[in-house]
């Protein structure tokens, strides 16, 4: 039996920007196009990598975690690109969202965001796409089109599974 490849993500899904996200994941690979109708394609991660198989009692952490976080109303405006080309949309206010990995890491210290690749605080952002030679700051923000700037209201948390062919949402909770 091979091993999964997959990992999990707590993730906040981003409603409006949900079919230009899917479209950009099908361009680059299919496989990650999930078939779950509430699987989060545009999203914000909350915390990632996570559990692969989460107890009952980290369950019952994250919905506490939930329960006490109220919908977090955001704005989608300015593009930036990481230093790994990753081409992202940044929300504002951020603030919302990084108290809100910060509760996700003290209840799960094993969890760094992102195994520590981007420091402590990662920027909170929704990823679009990647750069290349015919990939540019510019032409995303061409393709875009009228879809950004955009605002709405962060109001779910998913634990989702990512891995080629077997992308889904495991767990969703309601923010508030």
């Amino acid at each position: 039996m091979t091993p999964s490849t997959g990992h999990s993500v707590l993730q906040l899904p981003v409603p409006p920007l949900e079919d230009w996200v899917r479209e950009r994941t099908r361009h680059h690979d299919a496989g990650f196009v999930s078939a779950d109708p509430r699987f989060g394609h545009a999203h914000v991660t909350a915390l990632a990598p996570f559990v692969r198989g989460p107890s009952t009692a980290d369950l019952a952490a994250i919905a506490d975690i939930v329960d006490a976080t109220a919908p977090i109303p955001v704005r989608l405006a300015e593009l930036g690109q990481f230093p790994d080309g990753i081409i992202h949309l940044r929300l504002e206010p951020d603030e919302p969202l990084r108290a809100l990995t910060a509760r996700l890491v003290a209840t799960f210290p094993r969890f760094e965001p992102y195994e520590g690749a981007f420091g402590p605080h990662p920027v909170p952002h929704v990823t679009l796409d990647a750069a290349t030679p015919t990939v540019t700051i510019e032409s995303t923000r061409r393709w875009l089109g009228d879809a950004v700037p955009c605002a709405c209201t962060l109001t779910r948390l998913q634990l989702a599974w990512w891995e080629s062919g077997r992308c889904h949402v495991m767990h969703e909770w309601t923010l508030g």
